[in-house]
């Protein structure tokens, strides 16, 4: 449901994150860091990530009718 798909969604954000930070160590660019940072314009954020956040949604769901019609035609 929702609350799993939300759970994956940050658990993929978290691991994104750790790995641009073990990614850009040394090489001087401060990417990772300004994943972290809060942006100035909260409203741009949130609807950045209500995007992402269905484009998931729509991913995981066009996932499933797939695999739903692939067990229908094995049938």
């Amino acid at each position: 449901g929702p609350k799993f798909v939300h759970m994956v969604y940050c658990f993929a954000r978290y691991i994104m994150i750790e790995d641009m930070k073990k990614l850009s160590v040394g090489t001087g660019i401060p990417f990772a860091e300004a994943v972290m940072w809060t942006p100035e314009d909260m409203y741009m954020a949130n609807a950045r990530h209500r995007v992402a956040y269905n484009k998931l949604l729509q991913v995981l769901q066009r996932k499933v009718f797939v695999i739903q019609e692939y067990k229908k035609k094995a049938q």
